[in-house]
């Protein structure tokens, strides 16, 4: 979530779906309370360190990360919440105090806190201990989320030993001191919820989604025979294709194959965010990758498929649709799919929170396809259009300048140029592409370096051929290879 929700979460009321807690230097004794319930409800957001008006009281600034590293561990404590759903806190900054926000989706599970079942109504949490209540909601996860379907016979060694390495390693990169890092596999397995008991059958075992993470490839192919994911290029041949993977394997070894297959045939751009140069091919398509695989619905026969054109990117899911019709950051309420893919795919740093792919999508389109918009269709094949354009107008004119400064620079570059490009001669390139009028002196001061060093950039970029000057004292500069 971007600090321009959070903001306008602090201008609505409290209710069903949110939630404020005051928070100095420890966690509320009544959180995961709050937590149990949003998880058995429709899911929510809670905000520590803001009074129920929602005015902001702030968390002190040197309890933050003990507050978030409490959250992780507590979520994981089967005590505190059973099933465990770990979260995953953010901090924000907001009128010169520290808050932290809790994103909390829909779970595909009941949960209890403490040996208690919560439920939650616009007047806040309340127990439930009627046998009637507590069937129904038990009937209304186990009807529409086919990510718990329990298969008893299913065994441990039926798992990829190499896939729980692979993931383990992700999960550290996000945090070394992860809860899950120092269990055994077994024990991470029931810690991520999936392994779970058939509330009709009562037989317990591992769950579809703990199959579809961690099996064997031919296993997932016995259990789920139509689950495919179809990568094409049609750049060339319309009638056929270019190009083609045709993905069977789990979801974590399925996400790095349909990121291999972005990078080998879609171009990049840069971009500068702050001080940090990323890149935009894979801000957006990590997103897309992510979404086809943790929103499925998995007991459909219709495949994933997306087609790369020389124009945009299309896909096609199989979807199990809350609405119908086109969705956008402002007119979209996120919906976890699959709660517990999803909570595994946000540990291992593929998402960053429930529905943060339609808003990271749209925040970097303008810099990778200038001029275009992505689409995201709902329905009962969700569709997505993602739209790839070049970012040079003849000339070698970057178009798509917002606020004067661009952030898109310098991606798939002609004759290998870019190869021999210095950090710096790319930042000087980027400044020229957004002012092709720009001085020594301007670009001495951005890059708050002597003019002496700024002329020895430049002399390196002209022999590199990358940029030219026409025209002297009013004249402008000319960049000479091609930006994708």
């Amino acid at each position: 979530m971007n600090i321009e929700k959070v903001k306008r979460l602090l201008k609505e009321k409290e209710g069903i779906q949110l939630e404020f807690k005051e928070a100095k230097s420890k966690l509320p004794s009544n959180l995961y309370e709050s937590v149990c319930a949003m998880l058995n409800r429709k899911g929510g957001d809670i905000l520590l360190g803001v009074k129920d008006d929602g005015s902001v009281t702030g968390i002190d600034k040197d309890k933050v990360e003990a507050l978030k590293k409490d959250l992780v561990n507590l979520s994981n404590n089967p005590e505190k919440l059973n099933p465990t759903f770990v979260l995953f806190p953010q901090e924000y900054m907001i009128e010169d105090k520290m808050i932290i926000h809790i994103s909390i989706p829909l779970s595909s599970q009941v949960h209890q806190s403490n040996k208690v079942i919560y439920d939650r109504s616009n007047d806040g949490d309340f127990k439930i201990t009627d046998p009637i209540q507590i069937s129904n909601l038990v009937l209304s996860k186990g009807n529409y989320y086919t990510e718990n379907e329990v298969f008893p016979h299913f065994k441990y060694e039926d798992f990829d030993p190499e896939t729980f390495e692979k993931a383990r390693q992700l999960i550290a990169r996000q945090d070394v001191n992860h809860p899950w890092i120092s269990l055994t596999n077994e024990q991470m397995l029931k810690r991520a919820g999936l392994w779970r008991k058939d509330s009709q059958t009562m037989e317990e075992g591992y769950t579809l989604a703990a199959i579809l993470l961690f099996a064997k490839e031919e296993l997932v192919r016995q259990i789920l025979p139509y689950y495919k994911v179809d990568l094409i290029v049609r750049k060339d041949d319309l009638l056929r294709y270019d190009d083609r993977d045709y993905i069977e394997c789990n979801l974590i070894d399925a996400f790095d194959r349909i990121m291999a297959f972005v990078k080998k045939h879609l171009p990049d751009n840069f971009y500068l965010e702050d001080t940090s140069r990323l890149s935009l091919r894979s801000k957006i398509f990590r997103e897309i990758a992510a979404n086809v695989l943790v929103h499925r619905e998995y007991r459909n026969a219709n495949p994933t498929i997306m087609v790369i054109y020389k124009d945009r990117v299309e896909v096609q899911n199989a979807n199990n649709p809350k609405g119908e019709g086109e969705l956008s950051p402002d007119n979209f309420v996120p919906f976890s799919k699959n709660p517990f893919i999803a909570k595994f795919f946000v540990q291992l740093g593929h998402v960053d929170e429930l529905g943060s792919g339609i808003v990271n999508v749209n925040k970097y389109i303008p810099f990778y396809a200038p001029g275009r918009k992505p689409h995201f269709i709902e329905g009962e094949v969700f569709k997505t259009i993602i739209p790839v354009g070049r970012t040079v107008e003849e000339g070698g004119q970057l178009d798509g300048v917002m606020g004067g400064v661009i952030g898109g620079v310098i991606g798939g570059v002609i004759a290998g140029v870019i190869d021999n490009l210095t950090e710096r001669q790319i930042e000087i390139l980027k400044i020229i592409a957004a002012n092709n009028k720009i001085t020594y002196k301007e670009l001495s001061e951005k890059l708050s370096i002597n003019a002496s060093a700024v002329g020895k950039h430049i002399d390196a970029l002209k022999e590199k051929g990358a940029i030219k000057r026409d025209g002297e004292t009013r004249g402008k500069w000319i960049i000479l290879i091609d930006l994708l």
